[in-house]
């Protein structure tokens, strides 16, 4: 995906424009996440549409579930959040990495010790 450091460094354009794919990928992600957990929600926690949405976007964030919850919603709570958590750092690390490339790249750092 990214480039070698013997290849010469992107472009700023291109180099834009990968980190709005990057984004737009990170986005895409988060609503993904946001309708399965409405839907989860939804069917789990016996809650409104409204409810729901408020209930995923919570956990997303890290705040915390907001309405009281049946036992199988709980479950499907304490598994979206463990999902939750992995989205976070997902998203961040698909928005950070093209520019912790670049910034590698510009310096010329290796992972070996040649």
């Amino acid at each position: 995906m990214f480039e070698s450091r013997k290849k010469p460094l992107l472009s700023k354009g291109k180099f834009y424009n990968r980190v709005a794919k990057n984004i737009a990928f990170a986005f895409a992600i988060i609503a993904f996440s946001l309708l399965a957990g409405t839907l989860g929600y939804r069917h789990f926690g016996s809650l409104g549409w409204i409810d729901a949405f408020y209930n995923a976007s919570m956990i997303l964030t890290g705040m915390g579930p907001v309405d009281p919850l049946p036992d199988e919603g709980k479950i499907f709570a304490s598994v979206f959040a463990l999902y939750g958590g992995f989205v976070v750092l997902s998203v961040f690390a698909i928005i950070v990495a093209p520019l912790v490339h670049r910034f590698m790249h510009k310096f010329h750092f290796d992972d070996d010790n040649n």
